[in-house]
């Protein structure tokens, strides 16, 4: 692990619970961050729902936003730029501080964060 990495790392944990106040902390020790939602799973009622993760690797520290997994019009804010630092649905790879990015993930955590603050309705089939 290089200091670059636990200075992203640091910088990305902090970002998180910034942005994510809604969510509580499931899992917060050395190079990994869990965040989960305030309600439960809604198939599994016993289990709380996973909101998202911040995880230093030794390639890169990845940032996790489950909402943007399940959610097409929190997809499309995502810029060009950031889009790049995607990795499938839901994951964005950082290996250095970008503020633009920064920025830009701040505010969508922000928007995550507000549509998960209440647990989805879901209607029967």
């Amino acid at each position: 692990m290089t200091a670059d990495f636990d200075a992203v790392y640091a910088e990305l944990r902090a970002l998180m619970l910034r942005a994510a106040t809604d969510m509580r902390p499931a899992t917060d020790i050395p190079r990994e961050l869990q965040m989960l939602a305030p309600w439960p799973h809604p198939r599994k009622p016993k289990t709380p729902m996973w909101f998202g993760m911040v995880r230093q690797g030794r390639a890169y520290v990845s940032y996790h936003l489950l909402p943007l997994y399940m959610n097409a019009g929190l997809q499309a804010q995502v810029s060009p730029a950031l889009a790049r630092r995607k990795q499938g649905k839901a994951c964005f790879n950082f290996k250095v501080l970008e503020p633009a990015l920064l920025a830009e993930l701040e505010v969508l955590t922000r928007t995550c964060a507000a549509a998960f603050a209440k647990p989805p309705v879901f209607k029967a089939r």
